[in-house]
């Protein structure tokens, strides 16, 4: 068994679509971002690769590189998974962690954890997603 730990961030801008595991949630921010942004499949990404000990996104998927300007981030999951099977490991498991003061994403979590399992080859039991703030701090 293997374990990876990850996080990802990135600041809300005008201008963006906010999406997250895959979902676009309708909010007036999205992710400033080099691709789409989405937090929750680059932090999954690099907890496998880190569980790999194949180092972090940057140097799989550069942002210096233009040919991952705003590319929708579930290939960066799929290629990472990909890189996985090719060394004989499978998803036991994946718990999330999202810290956002608005919106609200209670409505979103099962369309996002059914999106991520559908990418990992996992059933949506072997899947945890979770949304809370940092109270206002």
């Amino acid at each position: 068994m293997r374990i990876g730990f990850a996080s990802d961030i990135h600041r809300l801008v005008e201008g963006r679509r906010l999406i997250l595991s895959g979902v676009v949630i309708p909010f007036e921010l999205g992710e400033e971002a080099h691709s789409d942004g989405d937090v929750v499949f680059h932090a999954v990404a690099e907890s496998i690769l880190g569980a790999l000990a194949l180092g972090d996104l940057g140097k799989h998927f550069p942002d210096t590189d233009q040919k991952y300007k705003d590319m929708d981030s579930s290939i960066i999951v799929k290629e990472v998974v990909q890189m996985m099977k090719d060394r004989g490991w499978q998803i036991n498991n994946i718990d999330v962690s999202i810290t956002l003061e608005k919106p609200k994403l209670k409505g979103y979590i099962d369309a996002m954890r059914a999106n991520l399992a559908g990418l990992l080859e996992t059933s949506i039991e072997n899947v945890s997603i979770k949304a809370g703030t940092n109270e206002h701090l």
